[in-house]
């Protein structure tokens, strides 16, 4: 920036600087989204085209900023967790949230056409006449539901300081999503197959717990809750994959790099030299015994050369083996670390599981917490 007289009003900005060494969980939320559903004609209780294309935008949150290694989402909103040890603008929280919600919103609009057509795709509340197909994109038509107008999101970002209130987090995050989603699939298959009111609606549901929104839901309408869509009762999880084949492959194909194989040559000629150093000290201060005598009459030039060649052979294998060691451990630190980057991978993927047990988080912990504690 160029200096000039009137510089001096950047001193009046704020340093906005987020706690070093600490987990970073920025959520978006959907601004006044009971409007725009409604104005849009989002299907009650989930509008598939719309949940699909929120995790359409949070993957290519993801995709743009490595430093992401968890996200999840649910109705209008989404959460991204950021490694301890990310630098992103300099951990700067007015740039990282801005960064993240404007990049989400222009892609919600950007990917709007692909997923929103004419017509919605016919989603029923009876699972068997709602098969989900990953990868499905509704794009069912080249006409498209007209954005009537900008959808807007606003942003926060808290710090964590361990991995325990990261896990708590996302738990209570898909805890809201049960809370939510039962309850609105109940309020809407009162409304719609029932008959009811919206206020008639509140009215029923008021005071239940979820046992007897269960209930309501079987005996009234046969629709046992727990075999609906995960994406609905489970929200979305965003994590990054790595492809089998790469890894299997990894192994064969990986090649020592030239410095590596520099360090591990200067290594070996260091010890050689060594070596040499102390064979004539070791001959100096040793006495001839009445067996070398015995031996120098039979045949020494023979029987020290043979000598010499098994030290030689034995030395040479030893040297082999702690080379093959050492560029192992090399090889395994960098698979380590490939892995826990993200490289060689096949991409963001969407998982819907369950977040509030430790399964989820003993198969990909490693990753998510690279760092550790």
């Amino acid at each position: 920036m160029a200096g000039s007289k009137y510089a001096y009003v950047k001193s009046f900005e704020q340093p906005d600087s987020l706690l070093p060494n600490t987990f970073l969980v920025c959520r978006i939320d959907g601004h006044a989204f009971h409007r725009f559903t409604s104005l849009h004609e989002f299907q009650k209780p989930n509008d598939e085209r719309g949940l699909r294309l929120m995790d359409a935008a949070a993957k290519a949150v993801m995709e743009e900023f490595p430093d992401i290694v968890l996200a999840f989402g649910e109705s209008d909103e989404y959460s991204f967790l950021l490694r301890r040890s990310a630098a992103l603008y300099t951990r700067r929280q007015s740039k990282i949230v801005t960064s993240i919600v404007s990049l989400f919103t222009a892609s919600y609009i950007f990917l709007w056409p692909k997923f929103f057509s004419s017509s919605p795709p016919s989603l029923h509340l009876d699972p068997d006449k709602n098969k989900e197909e990953e990868g499905d994109q509704f794009n069912l038509s080249s006409t498209t539901t007209t954005l009537l107008y900008p959808p807007t999101f606003d942003g926060r970002i808290v710090c964590y300081p361990t991995e325990k209130e990261v896990k708590d987090y996302f738990r209570w995050r898909q805890v809201d999503t049960h809370i939510n989603n039962l309850y609105n699939t109940v309020f809407w298959a009162l409304v719609q197959q029932g008959g009811q009111t919206t206020t008639e609606a509140h009215a029923t549901l008021r005071g239940t717990v979820s046992s007897q929104k269960h209930e309501i839901l079987f005996s009234r309408f046969g629709i046992n809750y727990n075999t609906l869509p995960a994406r609905y009762r489970k929200g979305s999880i965003l994590v990054r994959e790595t492809l089998p084949e790469a890894l299997e492959l990894q192994p064969q194909l990986q090649i020592t790099t030239p410095s590596e194989t520099q360090a591990l040559e200067k290594e070996d000629i260091s010890s050689q030299e060594e070596r040499k150093d102390e064979q004539p000290v070791q001959g100096r201060s040793r006495e001839p015994t009445q067996g070398d005598l015995t031996t120098e009459n039979n045949d020494p030039e023979n029987d020290n050369s043979n000598s010499k060649e098994n030290e030689d052979s034995e030395e040479s294998r030893k040297r082999a083996r702690a080379r093959e060691k050492k560029l192992e451990k090399i090889r395994r630190k960098k698979e380590e670390k490939e892995k826990a980057r993200g490289k060689g991978k096949a991409g963001v993927v969407v998982l819907h599981e369950d977040l509030i047990g430790e399964e989820f988080w003993e198969r990909r912990g490693e990753v998510v917490f690279e760092g550790g504690s």
